[in-house]
């Protein structure tokens, strides 16, 4: 699989991190205080974060009973990090409100945030990217152990459980992102959510943001990376693809217009696009009939490769490409930074399904059809 990073996903994860604007309704400091137990050696470093990078502030100075405190300029929200002698990282979220923060080394369950309810916040989305990665981390175990030996049974249940977990991760994201209000640090859980599913809820949230924090830079540079998104979301028709079949005839996506379609971004290098295809092969030839079909988009570089792989994997669906990589024509127009990829689209060419692949494939496809 090839990836590359999202345009949208790097914003976001900039976005996480900083927010410029217009100053708040304060004196535009917040202070910072603290109280920890059974500390080791070391130093309290406090850093706020940039588009780019994390700043140093200071050191802070805590006394024998492990109290301190800070006054930090805040004049727009901005998002800093305690680093509590290089063995605990705490986010906070500041704007108008002054935060206090608790720990004992001794209980890594002690953290406890008062004061700016924003930082509050960032606990809840901080237990479940946790809670989350302890779920993913399981799973890449098991399917590690159901590859060594091969087991492919347990590895379709393994892939079909990763795809619930990732529907439900979103589910409950958004439930928690619901439950913030209109705190600015429900930010940091838009990059938890997956922009080609989830297009209109976060375009939503944006909108709602942009209004409680007008002005702000990083809001309205995720706002414009939404918009050009916004071709590409659920409901909308999908662009027209005009490239070369292996005949060197020109070929449309809209020809296939009164069918199901799903536009299918592969390559013969692709290991994990070779793996899925039989699946694929299997489900056309199960619907295609009752009006599937599939366009296939490869991100080859020689024809060579190309038609060598259709013909071994037995592809007799429509096949184009313009053999330029990550740079195809089609792969830019949907922005393609990884395969596989796909895009169904209902007979008027409506986007109704994306990177459906194995079970959930089949699921949707059942669904449409039986």
């Amino acid at each position: 699989m090839n990836h590359r990073m999202n345009g949208l996903a790097a914003l976001i994860f900039m976005a996480f991190f900083s927010c410029g604007g217009k100053g708040a309704d304060n004196d535009g400091k917040v202070n910072v205080t603290g109280k920890l137990e059974n500390t080791p050696n070391g130093v309290v470093v406090l850093s706020q974060f940039t588009e780019s990078r994390p700043i140093v502030l200071d050191t802070l100075d805590v006394d024998g009973q492990g109290n301190f405190s800070y006054d930090v300029d805040v004049t727009s929200p901005t998002f800093f990090e305690l680093n509590l002698y290089g063995q605990k990282s705490i986010r906070l979220a500041l704007y108008h409100e002054d935060v206090e923060v608790s720990y004992d080394f001794s209980n890594p369950e002690s953290l406890a945030i008062e004061g700016s309810n924003d930082s509050q916040q960032m606990l809840k989305i901080e237990q479940l990217m946790q809670d989350y990665q302890a779920k993913v981390n399981s799973l890449n175990e098991a399917y590690s152990e159901a590859m060594s030996k091969n087991d492919t049974e347990t590895i379709k249940q393994i892939q079909t459980q990763a795809m619930d977990l990732e529907s439900n991760q979103a589910s409950e994201v958004k439930n928690v992102i619901n439950g913030m209000g209109d705190s600015f640090a429900s930010l940091a859980a838009i990059g938890l959510l997956n922009p080609k599913n989830e297009f209109q809820f976060m375009d939503s949230l944006v909108t709602k943001l942009d209004e409680r924090y007008p002005d702000t830079k990083s809001i309205i540079q995720i706002k414009q990376q939404l918009e050009e998104m916004r071709a590409l979301s659920m409901g909308q028709v999908a662009p027209e693809i005009e490239l070369p079949n292996p005949a060197g005839e020109l070929v449309k996506l809209s020809s296939l217009r009164g069918k199901y379609v799903m536009i299918d971004f592969w390559a013969a290098w692709c290991k994990p696009c070779r793996e899925e295809n039989p699946n694929v092969v299997r489900l056309y030839d199960k619907y295609k009939d009752q009006g599937f079909e599939v366009f296939g988009v490869s991100l080859d570089r020689t024809k060579d490769a190309w038609v060598k792989a259709i013909e071994e994997d037995g592809l007799t669906w429509t096949q184009v490409s313009d053999l330029e990589y990550f740079n195809s024509a089609a792969a830019e127009l949907y922005q393609i930074d990884a395969i596989p990829a796909t895009y169904l689209i209902d007979p008027d060419g409506k986007i109704i399904g994306k990177d459906l692949r194995g079970p959930s494939l089949e699921s949707k496809l059942e669904e449409i059809f039986e």
